[in-house]
């Protein structure tokens, strides 16, 4: 092949129509994620950008809206504890995961009902 991937660019998760501020609270004031402004032709599709390092994350607004409660974005994770505690610390919910071998994970759900994965692989 003459070509060859190198990263996912961003992953979207939907979310229904109107949910655009309670989308920045969980991404942003919860999980640390910055939001970045979408461009002025989209715009008008509503949902939110964020980004954190080199992750982007998409909320689009989709009608009807269902969420994506088995497929999800998997986040690697310096110091997954540390991380741990802060949602603990902020009664966010999430659930531990011991099936992957050689990885520290957990599940949450944002407050659409999308699950994300958080994983650090032990060395």
């Amino acid at each position: 092949m003459t070509f060859h991937y190198e990263t996912i660019d961003h992953v979207q998760l939907a979310a229904p129509p109107g949910s655009e501020e309670e989308a920045r609270i969980f991404y942003v004031k919860i999980l640390g994620f910055r939001e970045v402004e979408k461009p002025e032709l989209l715009k008008a599709n509503g949902g939110v950008w964020f980004q954190a390092g080199t992750i982007n994350i998409h909320i689009g607004i989709e009608k009807p809206f269902v969420p994506a409660q088995k497929a999800h974005p998997a986040i690697l994770v310096k110091n997954i504890e540390k991380l741990k505690e802060y949602l603990n610390e902020n009664q966010v919910d999430f659930i531990v995961d011991y099936k992957l071998p050689s990885a520290n994970r957990f599940y949450l759900s944002d407050p659409f009902g999308n699950r994300i994965e958080f994983l650090e692989w032990e060395k």
